[in-house]
């Protein structure tokens, strides 16, 4: 029988650190003297209070490591217990939300989506903005280690061909995990700390500079104004635009490139993931000079920063791209499909996927060529395991299935087709900002009835970890394992 102790063990923990978090942003709050820290100080109360007695609870419980049911079992429950309690700030704070608001903005955050059903944000109380970056950064540094640690030891979506590279963790997955996470936060923090110095000196208040290097590093996308990043201008964005791409590479080669390998700079992943970021850019770049009489560094700019900003999954607007016309919106719409790198920050299919799956068609259309070759699919150099290509096809195939069916589902609720489609794309993508009027780069999510709203959350947690990983713990086979 399935002991569930080490796994309510594990989020309970988590869900302290969650509860010890809120304190940053009633120290702001106090320093405010507007009173809203009692909102922080009741939900921390309340959060650390639950999470360390289902701790205590499960401790005797505890073993050195976790089967792969009970990492099947963390991996999604932490992520769906901590958006609950996450919550709490918007259902007690200025917002005064609605459970289902409440709880779709911090899944929004936790999973670095950045889509938000929040108005007025010039105006909210600056704990409850940094609450918000907070919820992107924590959910930024807890996907690195989901990625490197748990998706491939459970062979989710080819993942386990990183396997190598995430320190071989079979049987000692909580040992492993807390290792390799200490590597990851020092690079992480130092990554944010240069971020803050660096919109700094663009002329961003320290405050402004805090939260935006928050939701920037972890792709997260969640801006202190409505009008999202047009708050800002020129410099700004070039920063927005280095460190949206820094945080969407394997942060497993920062750890390598600190110990003195190079393997970031030989990594497949990171030279086709920049090259399809220059394509990107040049091709946008050109329509914006032919097209809408921009200024070439102007056009360069609003290029290169929405450009970044989709394709990593960050979700920032600087501009409505939903008048640059049908060729350029269709490509925001499929760039948002692609993503980064696997073991970064970012979201959505991943390169190294696509990657993957250009060799097998590759491959195929040898075969076809010339019957009686032998060719096999290769990544950098080494030949690609069956299981890893039956993972990929899975995951593309789960992936498009599961689109079409919240598509639908969105539909049934009354939305139209543009924001049925991407609405469902851009949550399962983990991306931000849909399109058309209603929860386009200029829009939001706080229109939507109730049920679109539950069916986008549920696709924010099941894109963000990487469809299998959820689907299978409602498997037969599963439980009876």
């Amino acid at each position: 029988m399935l002991d569930f102790r080490p796994v309510g063990y594990v989020i309970g923990l988590m869900v302290m650190a969650l509860g010890l978090a809120m304190v940053l942003p009633m120290v702001v709050d106090i320093a405010e003297g507007l009173g809203h820290w009692q909102v922080f100080a009741e939900s921390a109360i309340l959060t650390i209070l639950i999470g360390g007695l289902v701790a205590l609870a499960c401790r005797n419980g505890v073993r050195e490591g976790l089967t792969i049911q009970q990492t099947f079992l963390v991996t999604t429950s932490v992520w769906l217990a901590l958006p609950l309690f996450g919550a709490l700030p918007f259902i007690l704070g200025a917002t005064e939300a609605r459970i289902v608001d409440a709880v779709f903005e911090a899944m929004s955050g936790l999973t670095t989506t950045g889509s938000t059903v929040l108005s007025g944000l010039d105006s909210l109380p600056k704990g409850l903005l940094l609450w918000r970056g907070l919820l992107q950064w924590l959910g930024g540094i807890g996907i690195i280690v989901v990625a490197m640690v748990f998706l491939p030891e459970l062979r989710v979506g080819g993942m386990q061909i990183f396997r190598s590279e995430s320190f071989d963790t079979m049987g000692k997955i909580l040992p492993r995990a807390t290792e390799i996470s200490s590597n990851i936060s020092i690079i992480y923090i130092g990554i944010t700390l240069a971020c803050v110095v660096s919109y700094i000196l663009c002329g961003m208040t320290p405050f402004d500079a805090t939260v935006h290097a928050l939701t920037t590093v972890s792709t997260g996308g969640f801006s202190n104004y409505d009008a999202s990043f047009a708050t800002f201008s020129g410099s700004a964005e070039w920063v927005a635009v280095v460190f949206m791409i820094l945080a969407a590479l394997p942060f497993v080669r920062y750890v390598q490139l600190l110990s003195g390998s190079n393997a970031l700079f030989l990594d497949s992943q990171v030279r086709v993931f920049l090259m399809t970021i220059g394509v990107l850019v040049v091709i946008t770049a050109a329509v914006l000079l032919t097209n809408f009489s921009r200024q070439p560094e102007q056009a360069l700019r609003e290029a290169a920063f929405n450009i970044t900003s989709i394709i990593s999954g960050t979700g920032y607007a600087s501009v409505d791209y939903m008048g640059w016309g049908s060729f350029l919106i269709s490509i925001f719409f499929f760039i948002g499909l692609i993503g980064g790198c696997a073991g970064s920050t970012s979201c959505s299919i991943k390169i190294f996927r696509y990657q993957l799956l250009f060799a097998s068609v590759r491959t195929q259309l040898s075969r076809i060529y010339t019957p009686h070759g032998v060719f096999t699919p290769r990544y950098e150099g080494r030949p690609i395991a069956d299981d890893v290509l039956s993972s990929v096809m899975s995951f593309f195939v789960f992936f498009v299935v599961t689109l079409g069916l919240i598509a639908v589902a969105l539909a049934m609720t009354g939305l139209d087709f543009t924001t049925s489609v991407s609405g469902a794309a851009t949550a399962l993508a983990n991306v931000g900002p849909g399109l058309g009027d209603t929860i386009g780069p200029s829009g939001n999510f706080a229109t939507l009835n109730d049920t679109a709203k539950w069916i986008l959350t549920a696709a924010m947690l099941i894109g963000r970890l990487e469809l299998l990983a959820v689907y299978a713990i409602f498997t037969l086979n599963f439980w009876r394992a």
